[in-house]
């Protein structure tokens, strides 16, 4: 864990982490730019592609169009498919991406843990197998009551497809539900020949610490990474638990508050400057459609400037209306 600490220095000598932009432009020309690692649309609007660092979240945006996502490295990136895994690679650094179809794997619980043995057996051929960050998208996340809550099944697939694999210490994370018709679990990652540092909130407890109350298995992974060369920070997904406990159920406004004051929280600890700037891309899931404009303009207020992606995503715990993850580079 880091601790409160002076700024951040870059140290010299590591790779700089991938550059994270949205951007309106066409799929073809944007896989095309030099040092391309992956590039992602959002939702059924989204072009398609056999290309593997191409990856369309099953997540509707609320802004029509949406941008795409890129993420670009320094040097040259060669990618390919091993098995069910797709991958991208350049620059020291490794995009890798599955998808299952629940109906396939048993459901949730099976489909976690079929894609987490799967991507731990790729990591164990792979020269980047420091795991900085992962996206988990979980159709209908928060379907079903106390330990049969699909969540909860995907928290226990997912430790017992991971074994040991993050016995060191666990990367950034964020689970967000979406609404497709067709329950795929969609997991991507970014690693990193280089080992990153782990960041806690002082005001949260780790979420491997939680109580039994969240379920048989606790969500296994850091508040934030501090990425390998200290010039960016990775925040996994964040929103208003205090301790671990929810906070301000069924009060939008200060629910994304607390978030805020979450994030000023992990960037101090980080040793971060304060504030977010318009390098630093966040995405906002939002559980109601009819509060994403509401959702918009107080973002608009409180950061202005800043790149915002408004997705429509159900937050991990049913009571929670917002979430928050993205990156702040130094």
């Amino acid at each position: 864990m880091v601790q409160a600490s002076e700024h951040l220095q870059v140290e010299p000598g590591l790779p700089r982490t991938p550059r994270v932009t949205y951007r309106m432009t066409d799929l073809k020309a944007a896989l095309a730019e030099p040092g391309v690692l992956a590039v992602f649309g959002f939702g059924a609007g989204a072009p398609g592609s056999d290309d593997p660092r191409w990856l369309r979240v099953a997540l509707e945006s609320f802004d029509a169009p949406a941008p795409l996502e890129l993420w670009q490295v320094d040097g040259e990136v060669t990618c390919g498919r091993d098995d069910v895994v797709r991958w991208s690679s350049g620059g020291s650094w490794l995009f890798a991406v599955i998808e299952l179809d629940e109906r396939e794997c048993g459901g949730t619980e099976g489909a976690a843990r079929k894609a987490y043995a799967a991507l731990r057996q790729f990591m164990s051929t792979r020269g980047e197998r420091n795991v900085l960050r992962i996206w988990n998208y979980i159709g209908d996340i928060n379907e079903g009551d106390n330990d049969a809550e699909r969540y909860k099944q995907f928290c226990d697939g997912r430790a017992a497809g991971l074994g040991d694999f993050f016995a060191e210490g666990f990367p950034a994370a964020t689970a967000i539900g979406h609404h497709h018709h067709s329950r795929v679990l969609q997991i991507y990652l970014l690693a990193s020949t280089d080992a990153g540092t782990a960041v806690e909130n002082p005001r949260q407890v780790s979420a491997w610490r939680y109580p039994r109350q969240y379920g048989r298995t606790s969500p296994g992974f850091a508040r934030a990474m501090v990425m390998p060369a200290q010039d960016a920070l990775a925040i996994s997904g964040t929103a208003a638990v205090v301790g671990h406990a929810s906070t301000h159920e069924g009060d939008l406004e200060a629910q994304l508050n607390e978030t805020l004051t979450n994030l000023e929280a992990l960037l101090t600890t980080a040793g971060m400057p304060a504030g977010f700037d318009t390098h630093s891309p966040l995405k906002v899931y939002v559980r109601l459609p009819t509060d994403a404009p509401r959702v918009r303009d107080i973002l608009q207020r409180r950061l202005p400037g800043v790149p915002v992606l408004l997705m429509h995503g159900d937050v991990c715990r049913s009571e929670l209306l917002v979430e928050i993850d993205g990156w702040c580079f130094a």
